[in-house]
């Protein structure tokens, strides 16, 4: 009787821990949109400058995407 509640517990102590994570994220958002004095990291600086490829870059129908096309229509 007592393994089942203390596993109860713990998913309940999880859970509240998963709610107060998102919380403290979202109120760390919201401090950072609202606090105008404050600079931004420099990790989120260098990905904002980050210029896009030419050509679209990304997708590409290379040998292997069309190999999975022809298997997925077949």
């Amino acid at each position: 009787m007592q393994d089942s509640q203390s596993a109860g517990a713990k998913a309940q102590a999880t859970r509240r821990g998963l709610f107060l994570g998102a919380a403290a994220a979202g109120a760390a958002a919201t401090a950072a949109t609202v606090l105008p004095g404050v600079a931004p990291t420099p990790a989120a600086a260098s990905a904002s400058r980050k210029s896009l490829p030419a050509r679209g870059g990304g997708y590409s129908l290379s040998e292997h995407v069309k190999r999975y096309y022809r298997s997925a229509s077949a």
